[in-house]
């Protein structure tokens, strides 16, 4: 069966709350879905959603580009394994549009299976396993983030992800103490994430302070780019660190394994629509493993039809720690799924249906 037509279409995510970074505040978010049709059937959809401020595409040309992409798409045979998804993938997106390369890829794999939004046929997909994610806490007044914590706690997390660099950090210090002052690390897990916010001279100096509350890990400490900097924080850290934002744009084998042999860092975090798609990712999953370093995997403020896509890739991966995977409730307008979560985990609930896109 051959890809008869392709089309996009564009959507503006609107958040319920503004979002707190290091790199601002968002509010809404522009995403694209990229439909596949077979004989006017819709048999594939995928998600190009770059993050304004942090992905390196140009928002401004992101249709221009998808537009071009369906023009390639169109009249090819339907792959029918992962690999021949990949090779189309790599053959007609464009450099330096990760997000296309996800779309591309997912909606491809989504059209094997018949348009199920079945992107790898894992125990989630089929509602028999849970994905162990983290609460995510945004930037804020120290009220607002007390209050998400509580939130957080209440609903059963036992994985805090703290996005910290907004407020002092005294503040964030003890908002942290806070939480450590009723559950011990084997009670829940804390993570931070300072999305580069730190100074160099003054890395290390909170990386110690930071420690003394047990912590997990803390995301990329300072900016990205700074490598000799970062190699010498992950050699001396008493706290595990995370590479994020610094795997942007680093798209070759050899380059991936060169950025992890310099930085030698404890552990990488992955999102698909930033470091190129489902290939790539499994590339940097390879060579990190084979330098022992962790990894986890989170989504990137997509929609639930990415966040689908990341849910079943994980599953697809067997993780076991807790994952980034819970941002599909952020939106006042999100596409209606099945993906839910409870108790600090996400499940597929087959008595829910997708509602229209």
């Amino acid at each position: 069966m051959r890809i008869t037509s392709a089309s996009i279409q564009h959507h503006t995510l609107q958040f319920k709350f503004e979002a707190g970074t290091s790199r601002g505040t968002l509010k809404e978010k522009d995403t694209w879905y990229l439909k596949l049709y077979a004989e006017n059937k819709l048999v594939g959809i995928g998600e190009a959603g770059p993050l304004k401020g942090l992905s390196v595409e140009p928002l401004d040309q992101m249709e221009t580009q998808l537009e071009k992409v369906c023009e390639q798409l169109i009249g090819l045979q339907i792959p029918t394994a992962m690999e021949e998804a990949f090779e189309i993938a790599h053959s007609v997106c464009p450099d330096g549009f990760p997000s296309i390369r996800f779309a591309v890829e997912t909606s491809l794999l989504d059209a094997i299976n018949g348009g199920k939004k079945l992107i790898f046929d894992t125990p989630f997909y089929q509602g028999k396993e849970r994905i162990p994610i983290n609460g995510l806490i945004w930037m804020g007044s120290k009220e607002f983030m007390q209050k998400q914590i509580q939130e957080k706690l209440d609903a059963g997390f036992d994985c805090i992800k703290m996005k910290i660099g907004a407020l002092d950090f005294d503040t964030e210090l003890s908002l942290l103490k806070s939480i450590r002052n009723h559950y011990s690390k084997e009670q829940v897990t804390l993570r931070v994430d300072a999305n580069g916010a730190f100074k160099a001279p003054e890395a290390l100096d909170k990386l110690s302070e930071l420690a003394k509350l047990d912590l997990h890990s803390i995301e990329q400490p300072i900016k990205a780019g700074k490598n000799d900097d970062m190699a010498f924080l992950c050699s001396k850290t008493p706290l595990p660190i995370a590479l994020d934002e610094e795997l942007i744009g680093i798209n070759n084998k050899e380059k991936k394994l060169a950025l992890l042999e310099d930085i030698n860092p404890q552990f990488i975090i992955l999102k698909p629509s930033l470091v190129g798609g489902i290939q790539s990712t499994l590339e940097w999953i390879k060579i990190a493993e084979s330098m022992d370093i962790g990894w986890w995997m989170t989504s990137m403020l997509e929609s639930n039809i990415g966040l689908n896509a990341i849910c079943q890739l994980a599953s697809y991966l067997k993780v076991k720690m807790p994952q980034g995977l819970g941002t599909g409730q952020l939106y006042h307008n999100n596409i209606a799924s099945p993906i839910r979560i409870a108790n600090g985990e996400t499940f597929y609930n087959l008595n829910s249906k997708w509602g229209s896109i």
